[in-house]
């Protein structure tokens, strides 16, 4: 049904991007389907925050969050599965759609919120996604 879907996780929480990935993995079932696998690293926000942690301290965070992604695939994701990593900084639902559209997905994958709310919240970063993509976005709890 779908070839190419983003799969957008928390590399922070490997429990729910064990389930987004594993609920990825069982949408795209075409031999030629392609992964493409997303790490936002949220920016700092504010530009005196930037300034007092210094200009290395966001490439350290973007490839600490490489590195862990890479290590995380290959020891989760099967082997003959067409995957792409990518690794990005900003707004976590602004990225999301941004790459999106950059990778042409058909799908976007992701979670629903962080632990703790998972009673009653779909979450901002899901909401907004969901609200604003052009595809089709499955969000998983």
């Amino acid at each position: 049904m779908f070839k190419t879907a983003l799969v957008a996780i928390d590399i922070n929480q490997p429990d729910g991007a064990n389930r987004v990935a594993k609920a990825a993995m069982e949408l795209l079932t075409a031999p030629d389907a392609s992964f493409h696998l997303l790490n936002v690293v949220p920016d700092s926000g504010m530009a005196i925050v930037s300034n007092m942690l210094g200009p290395d301290h966001s490439r350290q965070m973007l490839s600490n969050a490489q590195e862990m992604i890479k290590s995380w695939a290959a020891e989760t994701l099967p082997a003959d599965r067409v995957t792409q990593l990518h690794v990005v900084e900003g707004t976590i639902y602004d990225c999301i759609l941004k790459v999106s559209t950059e990778v042409a997905a058909d799908v976007i994958v992701m979670g629903a919120h962080r632990p703790e709310l998972k009673d009653y919240l779909l979450g901002p970063n899901a909401a907004r996604v969901a609200r604003h993509a052009t595809q089709s976005v499955f969000v998983i709890r």
